[in-house]
């Protein structure tokens, strides 16, 4: 993706002949890839409707209990460089089969797990296998759609993991209390099996004629290095983490364990009013996700004003229900809070539209595992603060999740310092891209010299209207 002057993506950037087609086969391709991270998101999320069985079953405190998400996104975030590294290398088909083999195993041993330490070995094989999803399906987005296409793809692909999420709350949970936590993981490990089934079959790389040119054969340390240190110097890369680090974690940690025991136990609520609110999060999402992908599509200069409006609403809607006078707040405002955090998810996907135009093809596994450890990081620090500060201060929320307006500050204060180089890159990089279409204007200076037929002469037809350089290869509405 290309900038224009105001600092946007390639959503003006000209289709070249170089772009995949799209159509109904790359559709067909991105929902196998869709379906099994479905599924991964689906067995992330089943922790966060299960804490309180959790602690109850392994017989755990607070701070233990968020060590099994703690360790789940220690190794989903140590594994996205990695997994980065491995769709540049490998391939999609190969790194999702193998990602969905490993979480549906992991989601099986943690339905049979005996101990707290096998439950927790279980959760960290479930993570290794989660990771190499996202990254994947990212990567099957741009291989199999135009560029322009990227932003929405993305936020498509972000909808149908919060679709998982709400699979989560809304079927897992009452499964979980009406059979019991065996019957409930191990059959719900079973969807892993489902999906590996067309991905094995069906799955495809890439459009046929639109392969990746041969990449020539180098050492692998020397690949790694190269690969991370190329990424990581962008400006458009490391904006991209910070901007996925300071806009997914408020949400992510509400909804992968902390939001259930807090609408519980410091809001008072009933166990299905809470799961609603948790509901009402994943809706909110979705919906935003839509919202958010048609704006930055049409409008690639409101990425960061989005980014910053998201933080900002969502650290005001936190304050305003953790400082509310008696300690529970009214359910309209904690309704106001879970719509606002539905929009952290969507904010997020915005890094891999700074970190995209910002690579070229051969870099974009790897510069996508870098902007997605940002959220990940923030996650796992907000999880275990709470738990710790919560046993700390006896169980009071208000302590605890004052963790979040610190990872807030930090991140927002990276994003503003790294915003104008940035963006100043991307839009010279945009201007470069454009340059070669120029001569398509060179026609319109024919009729300064008519030519009249003569003997022997063919009649030339007269230039008809030549697009002007601003509008060609934008996209029709």
């Amino acid at each position: 993706m290309s900038a224009g002057p105001a600092g946007g993506t390639a959503a003006a950037r000209p289709t070249g002949p170089e772009d995949p087609p799209g159509g109904g086969k790359a559709v067909a391709v991105w929902c196998i890839g869709v379906a099994v991270y479905f599924v991964a998101v689906i067995f992330r999320t089943s922790l966060g409707v299960a804490g309180l069985e959790a602690a109850d079953r392994f017989h755990v405190n607070a701070s233990a209990l968020a060590t099994f998400s703690l360790l789940q996104l220690l190794v989903y975030a140590g594994m996205q460089v990695p997994v980065g590294l491995m769709v540049d290398r490998l391939g999609t088909k190969k790194v999702l089969t193998l990602g969905a083999v490993l979480f549906t195993a992991g989601q099986l041993g943690f339905a049979l797990s005996p101990s707290y330490e096998m439950a927790l070995a279980a959760r960290a094989l479930l993570g290794c296998g989660d990771a190499m999803t996202f990254i994947s399906v990212l990567r099957l987005g741009t291989r199999w759609f135009p560029a322009r296409r990227g932003p929405l793809m993305a936020q498509l692909a972000g909808l149908v993991g919060m679709a998982g999420n709400l699979v989560s709350t809304l079927v897992l949970a009452p499964v979980l209390h009406g059979v019991g936590w065996t019957a409930a993981f191990a059959g719900s490990a079973a969807a892993g099996l489902v999906v590996l089934v067309p991905l094995v079959l069906f799955l495809r790389d890439h459009p046929e004629g639109h392969e990746p040119p041969p990449r020539a054969r180098t050492g692998g340390a020397g690949f790694v290095r190269r690969q991370i240190r190329e990424s990581w110097s962008e400006p458009g890369t490391r904006l991209g983490l910070w901007v996925h680090f300071t806009t997914q974690f408020p949400a992510m940690v509400f909804l992968l364990l902390w939001g259930m025991p807090f609408l519980i136990e410091a809001q008072g609520l009933t166990r299905s009013t809470a799961g609603g609110l948790l509901t009402l999060v994943v809706a909110s999402n979705m919906a935003l996700g839509l919202v958010y992908g048609q704006i930055i599509g049409r409008r690639p200069s409101s990425r960061i004003p989005l980014a910053l409006g998201t933080v900002g609403l969502t650290a005001l809607l936190w304050g305003a229900v953790l400082a509310y006078p008696g300690g529970h707040a009214p359910m309209w405002l904690l309704i106001t809070l879970c719509l606002v955090l539905g929009g952290c998810g969507p904010a997020s996907m915005i890094g891999f539209d700074f970190a995209r135009p910002a690579n070229p093809p051969e870099r974009q596994g790897t510069a996508s595992g870098i902007t997605n450890m940002g959220g990940f990081m923030a996650s796992m620090t907000t999880l275990l603060t709470v738990g710790l500060l919560l046993d700390a201060a006896g169980d009071d929320y208000r302590i605890a999740f004052s963790t979040v307006f610190v990872l807030e500050a930090l991140g927002v204060s990276r994003i503003l310092g790294l915003r104008r180089r940035a963006l100043a890159r991307e839009a010279g990089r945009g201007r470069a891209t454009a340059r070669p279409t120029a001569p398509v204007a060179a026609p319109v200076a024919a009729p300064a010299a008519p030519r009249i037929p003569g003997p022997g002469t063919e009649p030339q037809p007269r230039p008809t209207a030549c697009p002007l350089p601003e509008t060609a290869g934008r996209e029709t509405p």
